[in-house]
């Protein structure tokens, strides 16, 4: 799947269109082999919904697993989709507190210990995970995955403190020039989440990579807590003035086992989630533009969205804890990037 979308991302026009009919093609021949009537569960509906319903009528040309009359059917509210259409406040109710919940889940597609955070956060404290669980569960919607622990990650977390990793990613921009890759690296600290945007290049070489070190090195000296360990993957482009220049400030650079991602697993979530949260969704046009997208997925990383790793809190040094919601509060949205990125609060008195 990952590759069908970036094959699709990176064609043309008409490429795209024959790719779209061929594809075409090819699930009208699956859907003949398979029985006359597909049953699907509520969960499976309601992502057949999200992805569709932007399509407008041009889903009729597109839908094969049922008929273009029942997904219509499906687009008519129900009147648990009407009741999360209601003014929001503070929930008084059952019924007020899960149209909160629900529209968090529509508006975001976020899992339940994501929403948790969110209404935590604007002061709904009293509400469980459970209870956030079973009402995405009872409207069909998706809770998201449950992840567990190793070995590794308790040896992670008792380092925490003085421990960072690093890790690059890429991206391609249109230039002047054409299509470019990007290379960009970055480095988070295990313990607090925050993350350190490095340099940008088309061309990672031993030069550039010794003053990535270099600015490593100036960073973690300008730090109240002097990191002592540096997790990194075995990436080529790792050279060893990389590794010596951090060494020279008492950095020890940790390499991780042979295609063992998991062992660097909080850089490569955080790369993650910039990707599918943000930067998956653009298309970038300059260096410039690549610099302006991070930085504002940063400033909503920092400031306003929870962590469910940090116990659904926020990163931001100025956040203080939640008050109590009034009778009469409004919550509101506030929106990035043309509301990519969402963040909710409560409307200031």
């Amino acid at each position: 799947m990952k590759s069908l979308l970036n094959l699709l991302t990176n064609s043309g026009g008409d490429k795209l269109r024959q790719q779209v009919q061929f594809l075409k093609a090819q699930n009208d021949i699956l859907r003949a082999k398979l029985p006359k009537r597909i049953k699907v569960t509520s969960m499976e509906r309601q992502r057949l919904l999200r992805f569709g319903k932007p399509l407008g009528t041009a889903v009729r040309d597109l839908i094969s697993i049922v008929s273009a009359r029942t997904f219509s059917r499906w687009l008519k509210p129900s009147p648990a989709a009407k009741s999360s259409t209601a003014k929001v406040g503070r929930p008084r109710t059952d019924e007020q507190l899960t149209s909160l919940v629900l529209r968090l889940a529509s508006e975001t597609s976020w899992g339940y210990s994501r929403i948790l955070g969110e209404l935590k956060k604007l002061g709904f404290g009293k509400i469980s995970r459970t209870t956030v669980r079973n009402i995405l569960r009872e409207h069909g919607l998706e809770t998201g995955p449950e992840r567990g622990q190793s070995t590794w990650q308790k040896f992670i977390r008792s380092h925490a403190e003085t421990l960072r990793a690093c890790d690059f990613f890429t991206k391609k921009v249109w230039t002047l020039l054409g299509l470019k890759t990007f290379c960009v690296l970055i480095s988070i600290h295990i313990a607090s989440r925050r993350i350190h945007l490095g340099g940008f290049t088309t061309n990672p070489d031993a030069s550039w990579m010794g003053n990535q070190a270099k600015e490593l090195s100036r960073h973690f000296a300008g730090l109240p807590v002097k990191p002592t360990h540096l997790i990194r993957d075995r990436d080529g482009k790792f050279v060893p003035q990389f590794d010596a220049i951090l060494k020279e400030q008492g950095v020890e650079v940790m390499k991780t086992a042979p295609r063992t991602p998991n062992m660097n697993a909080h850089c490569e979530r955080a790369i993650l989630s910039i990707k599918s949260e943000m930067l998956d969704h653009f298309w970038v046009f300059s260096e410039d533009h690549l610099r302006y997208l991070l930085s504002e997925y940063l400033s909503h990383y920092h400031e306003e969205r929870t962590h469910q790793g940090l116990d659904n809190k926020l990163l931001s040094e100025k956040a203080a804890k939640p008050a109590a919601p009034e009778s009469d509060s409004t919550v509101l949205c506030k929106e990035r990037l043309r509301g990519l990125l969402k963040h909710y609060h409560h409307q200031a008195a």
